[in-house]
């Protein structure tokens, strides 16, 4: 069969057929690596700033307290904040592509970066939801105890608050789904 003339319509439908790109360029690479490190870097600037209005706000309610178990719940509030922006300035800072690296050291790089930001959004639970929960019950305690009338004010914002944590955590969980797809087409697109 090989000596055999390939009929014209099968041979037009193969050299018809679009090509596979190949491999990635480094300048693919390096502008998927800049987009990334532009989105990181914006996301930390709005967890930094949130993170100061609420350290500054719950730092002030603390001075202001009349009760020390408010001021206890706010200045927990304070630390555990402080603990997230610690944590996200530690393990979640953007970096950038060093410019001096050549295609495989620059896809192990842009990987690595994808991966670690994607491990970082699967613990949210760990480093940015649970510091906070402690500082946040007590809060809602604290109004209890020093408005018994309004109590049920306090378990309906503590409840609301438990939704929005578990929104934050399912929002979270979904941008790290979409950073593993972007790892295995990332795989993918450096094997072909």
């Amino acid at each position: 069969m090989s000596g055999e003339p390939m009929p014209a319509r099968v041979q037009s439908l193969w050299q018809d057929q679009p090509a596979e790109s190949g491999a990635m360029s480094v300048d693919e690479l390096r502008r998927r690596s800049r987009r990334l490190t532009r989105i990181v870097s914006r996301r930390n600037l709005r967890e930094y700033v949130a993170a100061a209005v609420v350290v500054v706000a719950f730092g002030f309610m603390a001075w202001k307290a009349p009760l020390p178990l408010m001021r206890v719940a706010d200045v927990l509030s304070v630390a555990g904040m402080i603990f997230v922006v610690y944590h996200l300035h530690r393990h979640g800072a953007a970096r950038a592509l060093p410019a001096d690296m050549g295609l495989t050291s620059c896809l192990q790089f842009h990987r690595g970066e994808l991966e670690r930001q994607r491990d970082l959004l699967r613990g949210v639970w760990k480093w940015y939801l649970a510091p906070l929960v402690p500082g946040m019950i007590l809060v809602y305690l604290a109004a209890a105890l020093a408005h018994p009338e309004h109590a049920s004010r306090a378990v309906w914002g503590l409840g609301g608050s438990l939704v929005l944590f578990v929104l934050i955590g399912e929002l979270n969980r979904r941008v790290a789904e979409k950073l593993q797809l972007r790892i295995d087409a990332l795989e993918k697109d450096s094997r072909i």
